[in-house]
């Protein structure tokens, strides 16, 4: 588990920009965090790091924008309007578990449920909770690579983001 403090939305776009340089085929990184955290601001620096020179903006109505150009194809999902695992599965979202390129999905807690780091680890195959219903827990698909990222609002500008990478 790594924890950054960023102290602007410059700082949290840099985070975001410092991974997608580091960004392999494959990859997926899922955001959790309050309105105004500075989910999207990451995905901007991601998506600079990967060098995609597009206006990256975030895909509440859209649910999916993809970005090509750069080294590798980013796939940005905002989950936000959907409320159920179901709707996910009915909008033909799981391809996107296993890209070809980058898939980065915001509030990724409607997908994946309120997986928080520390459990995270114990459960690399995202089979995600004891909590969850045997039922819902079929449903989760096993994931390669992924990056789980919890941001949190500390002040007014500074956000701490805590991420931990698991399957890898």
């Amino acid at each position: 588990m790594v924890t950054s403090i960023s102290h602007s939305p410059e700082e949290t776009a840099a985070i975001g920009e410092a991974w997608g340089r580091q960004a392999e085929s494959g990859w997926v990184i899922a955001l959790s965090g309050d309105l105004g955290t500075g989910k999207t601001q990451l995905v901007k620096g991601l998506a600079r790091g990967l060098g995609i020179t597009a206006r990256v903006h975030s895909p509440t109505f859209a649910l999916v924008n993809v970005y090509s150009g750069g080294r590798l194809p980013l796939f940005h999902l905002d989950l936000y309007r959907l409320e159920t695992v179901e709707q996910i599965f009915s909008a033909g979202l799981e391809e996107y578990l296993h890209p070809d390129g980058v898939t980065v999905m915001e509030w990724a807690e409607r997908w994946f449920g309120d997986l928080k780091i520390a459990g995270a680890r114990a459960n690399p195959e995202l089979a995600v909770g004891q909590d969850v219903s045997r039922s819902r827990a079929l449903l989760f698909p096993r994931l390669a690579r992924m990056r789980w990222v919890e941001i949190e609002s500390i002040s007014e500008t500074e956000r701490r983001i805590t991420y931990e990478d698991i399957g890898t």
